[in-house]
């Protein structure tokens, strides 16, 4: 394990970053055991995450001196019509293994919690696989309620156009 005894920055994504970013995202997808959905590329990001209308923003955690990403947040505004208000939804959330433990996660969180304060959002929001039992439980600690009534139902590749394209 290595040490974030370096100072510990958390800052927003630049274009610039689109490189690393999709690092992360294969490192991520890796671990989660999914690297073969990962369909992205560099262009795809740059033009998604910085073009003419983003559709997400990321931050990421680095460690100044060794300007090492060791983690990122990639998130999004939501709406929730019961608040009236906006939200925050975490699509994806990763810090690199060999800096676990190390409370970067929990900077990252805290980063999304206060964005989301000073955006004026009733809530940050996230969903979590099942089998990351540690995941589950780093965020309980931090507060965040299981929403064990909700299932996220979900519409992709041929059957997200057959709808699209149906009568």
């Amino acid at each position: 394990m290595k040490s974030a005894d370096s100072k510990l920055t958390i800052r927003r994504a630049s274009v610039t970053d689109v490189p690393v970013i999709l690092e992360l995202i294969k490192a991520l997808a890796e671990f989660e055991k999914l690297a073969h959905e990962v369909v992205a590329t560099e262009d795809m990001l740059q033009k998604t995450l910085f073009g003419e209308k983003p559709s997400a923003e990321v931050v990421i955690a680095e460690l100044q001196g060794e300007n090492q990403p060791v983690g990122f947040a990639l998130f999004f505004t939501t709406y929730s019509t019961f608040l009236g208000r906006p939200g925050i939804y975490l699509e994806d959330l990763f810090v690199k293994p060999e800096f676990r433990s190390q409370k970067i996660g929990h900077k990252l969180l805290q980063f999304l919690a206060k964005t989301a304060v000073e955006r004026g959002c009733g809530r940050l929001e996230w969903s979590v696989l099942d089998w990351n039992v540690r995941a589950r439980e780093f965020y309980e600690r931090l507060g965040a309620a299981r929403m064990e009534e909700w299932t996220v139902h979900r519409l992709a590749g041929a059957n997200l156009k057959n709808l699209a394209d149906s009568n």
